[in-house]
């Protein structure tokens, strides 16, 4: 036993001062991407699909601003679409379409920048800027109800996490998800018929699509 112990203290000793074996490499520092990136959104959310686009600049490795754009429709929890028997869809006792169309000017931050590969690159997001929201009669054709469009403004922003993916210099793909508020300091506008609202935010799944330069 004591023949053992005798192996099991001096072996360490014996790998660590005469052949420094298990000497650990020097980390492989961060990739270095291009500075800026602009792209396309596509977002799926409550109220359905939307569309937007982005631009993006790097103060640091781990710091960006952004300015983004995006339009989409804001939709009442308590709406519903009824489906009549020749298949035509309508929204039961609705009054207005809704379309959010937020300005938004922010901060993206890179988590465990040292701590995972760079082909994974997660991020905390937040921007903050006007919201301008259209609302148009729901009795009327879609392109045609435009001309009778009610403009508003809202203070708005949105916070977020997300990711990109790959290694490629050139191009950008991510997925960012994100919760979007609206606030109207007036009565609101009416989705529904005698429900009107003034908030107007929501969860947010969406696809980030670019090019980095």
């Amino acid at each position: 036993m004591k023949k053992l112990l005798l192996i099991f203290v001096f072996l360490p000793l014996l790998f660590t001062s005469g052949q420094k074996i298990g000497k650990l490499a020097a980390e492989k520092p961060p990739e270095q991407f291009p500075p800026n990136s602009w792209g396309a959104d596509i977002m799926f959310g409550e109220g359905g699909f939307g569309l937007g686009t982005f631009y993006r600049k790097s103060f640091s490795l781990d710091l960006k601003g952004f300015i983004d754009f995006s339009i989409s429709e804001s939709k009442d929890d308590r709406e519903f679409e009824y489906i009549d028997y020749f298949g035509n869809s309508y929204t039961v006792g609705k009054k207005n379409r809704v379309f959010i169309l937020p300005l938004n000017f922010g901060l993206q931050y890179r988590l465990f920048t040292n701590e995972i590969t760079d082909n994974l690159r997660p991020y905390i997001n937040f921007g903050v800027g006007p919201t301008f929201v259209v609302s148009t009669p729901y009795e009327k054709e879609f392109f045609a109800s435009f001309g009778q469009a009610d403009f508003r403004v809202a203070a708005g922003g949105y916070i977020g996490f997300g990711a990109n993916f790959g290694l490629s210099k050139e191009s950008l793909l991510g997925l960012n998800v994100r919760y979007y508020f609206a606030r109207l300091f007036d009565e609101g506008v009416e989705s529904l018929y005698g429900k009107t609202r003034k908030d107007l935010g929501g969860f947010y799944v969406t696809l980030n699509i670019g090019m980095m330069y």
